[in-house]
C-alpha cells in the first residue's frame, strides 16, 4: 500500500483527463485510471497494484510518493576545505580536502587529502570508503535536526530512487543582509513542495549540500565529476535521472547551513554559479537553457515590446484556440486560461532570462534609444516581481545583484569553454505533452 500527494500542478479538467507535472502533461485515464485518479484525490492509499498509472503521474511530478520514515544503515560524508564541521562528530567521514591547518575531528574517520581537488574529489575520496547501502553528502556548514533521516530513506523503497534531498535554508539569526536576504531568496532552498528532480522541470536540481544517496548508484555513474569545481552536484543529478534513476526533493525535513559572512563573498559565490553554466550544458545538451517557454509566448511579447498590445492579444487568442484542438477532452475555458497564463508567466520569465543570463546583450541593446524602455523593464521587472511577492522592497537590490553576478559568470564561463550552449533558449515547451 502506497501513499502519495498531489503536486500543485495537478487538475482533474475532466473525468477521464488529467493536467498536471513539470513540464506540464496530459493523461487520458481508463475507466481504472479514473478510479485510480479518484483515490488519488481523496488521499486513500493504493494497493501496489495501480502502480503502472501512478508511476506514470509520479515521473512527470503530477503526484509524489508519502513514505513511512524507515531506518538504514548511513555513512555520513563531510567534505570540508578550513573548517570544523557543525555536526555531531562521531561515526562520519571528514575528507579535509587539503585545508592549510589539518582538521582534527574527534570521533570521526578523517582523511586529509594531499592536495586541493574541490568538493567533487573530496565526496569522492569519502565515497571509496562507504561500506553501507546509502551514503549522506553533508556540508560542513550545515546543521541537520534530530530525526532527519529517517523520512528521507523511506523514499529508498522504491528501488529505482537514488538520490533524495532535504530542504535547504539559510539558519536564522544573521543581522546582515546577506543573511536577511538567504532567508528568503537562498539559491539553496527550492521550496516547501515535494518535487521529482530533473533538468527542465520546477525543481531541476537538487545541491549537494545535504542529500542521501544510494551508495550503488552513485558508484554505477562513477560519483562526482572532479572537473568541476562548481556545479558537481547538478551534474551527478542529471546523470542519474538519465541513468534512469529517480531523484527526489522532500521538504518536510529541513537543515540549514550558513550564509556568507560578507557581501562581497556572497557576489562571487553567485558568480562561481555561474561559471558552471557553460560546462553542465556542454555535458547534458539541453538541459540549462536559460529560458523554456513556447516560441509563440515570446512572439507575443515581441509584440508587446514593440508597441503592438492588439495584435499580441490575438495571437494570445489564436495561441488559445490552437491549443483546444490539441488538447481533445480538455474543456475550453481551461484551455483559455492556459494560454493566457503561459503567455504572462512567459512575460516573468524573459525578463528573468534578460536579467539574468543575457543582460550584457541587454546592456549592448540600451545604446539603441528605442530598446532603453525595454530593455529597463525586462532588468527590473524580477526584482519589482519579488518585491511584490514579499510586500516589501528591502531585498530587491540584492535580487538585481544576485541576477547580474550570475550572469557575468555564465558569460565567463561560456568564453571559457568557447561555447554559448549555456545561453541558448528553448522555445518548444509547449504544448502539454501526453
Amino acid at each position: 500500500m502506497r501513499r502519495y500527494a498531489l503536486d500543485a500542478s495537478y487538475q482533474r479538467v475532466a473525468s477521464d483527463v488529467i493536467l498536471g507535472g513539470s513540464p506540464l502533461r496530459l493523461f487520458r485515464l481508463t475507466t481504472a485510471g479514473r478510479r485510480v485518479a479518484d483515490a488519488l484525490e481523496e488521499g486513500t492509499t493504493l494497493p501496489d497494484r495501480h502502480v503502472a498509472l501512478t508511476d506514470r503521474l509520479i515521473d512527470a511530478g503530477a503526484i509524489h510518493p508519502v513514505p513511512p520514515p524507515a531506518t538504514g544503515a548511513v555513512t555520513i560524508v563531510v567534505p570540508t576545505f578550513g573548517r570544523t564541521p557543525r555536526l555531531a562528530a562521531t561515526g562520519i567521514v571528514v575528507v579535509d580536502d587539503a585545508s592549510p591547518h589539518p582538521i582534527d575531528v574527534p570521533g570521526a574517520t578523517v582523511i586529509r587529502l594531499p592536495r586541493n581537488g574541490g568538493p567533487a574529489a573530496a565526496r569522492n575520496a569519502g565515497l571509496a570508503t562507504v561500506t553501507t547501502p546509502f551514503v549522506a553528502f553533508v556540508d560542513a556548514d550545515v546543521d541537520l535536526p534530530d530525526g532527519w533521516l529517517d523520512p528521507l530513506l523511506g523514499h529508498f523503497a522504491d528501488e529505482r530512487v537514488a538520490l533524495v534531498a532535504p530542504r535547504v535554508r539559510t539558519a536564522p539569526g544573521g543581522s546582515g543582509v546577506v543573511d536577511g536576504f538567504e532567508a528568503q531568496h537562498g539559491s539553496l532552498d527550492l521550496g516547501p513542495h515535494r518535487a521529482r528532480v530533473a533538468a527542465g522541470s520546477r525543481v531541476s536540481y537538487v545541491p549537494a549540500a545535504a542529500i542521501v544517496c544510494r551508495t550503488a548508484a552513485v558508484r554505477a555513474v562513477g560519483g562526482f565529476d572532479e572537473a568541476l569545481r562548481f556545479g558537481e552536484d547538478v551534474d551527478l543529478d542529471w546523470r542519474l535521472v538519465e541513468a534512469g534513476w529517480r531523484c527526489r526533493f522532500e521538504p518536510e525535513v529541513v537543515v540549514e547551513h550558513e550564509a556568507r559572512p560578507s557581501l562581497i563573498g556572497w557576489v562571487r559565490q553567485q558568480f562561481d554559479y555561474g561559471t558552471s553554466a557553460a560546462p553542465l550544458a556542454q555535458r547534458h545538451p539541453g538541459a540549462l537553457a536559460p529560458l523554456r517557454v513556447s516560441g509563440w509566448s515570446v512572439a507575443a511579447w515581441a509584440l508587446v515590446a514593440t508597441r503592438r498590445p492588439f495584435a499580441a492579444v490575438v495571437l494570445t487568442v489564436g495561441t488559445a484556440v490552437a491549443l483546444q484542438r490539441k488538447l481533445r477532452g480538455v474543456p475550453p475555458a481551461t484551455t483559455a486560461r492556459l494560454a493566457t497564463v503561459g503567455t504572462f508567466a512567459a512575460g516573468e520569465q524573459i525578463a528573468s532570462a534578460i536579467s539574468r543570463a543575457w543582460w550584457p546583450l541587454a546592456a549592448v541593446a540600451a545604446f539603441w534609444r528605442p530598446a532603453r524602455p525595454v530593455v529597463a523593464a525586462a532588468l527590473l521587472t524580477p526584482s519589482a516581481l519579488a518585491a511584490w511577492r514579499d510586500r516589501s522592497v528591502r531585498f530587491a537590490p540584492m535580487r538585481l545583484v544576485a541576477d547580474l553576478a550570475y550572469g557575468a559568470g555564465v558569460w565567463r564561463g561560456a568564453l571559457r569553454q568557447r561555447s554559448l550552449a549555456a545561453l541558448r533558449p528553448d522555445l518548444t515547451n509547449w504544448p502539454p505533452r501526453r
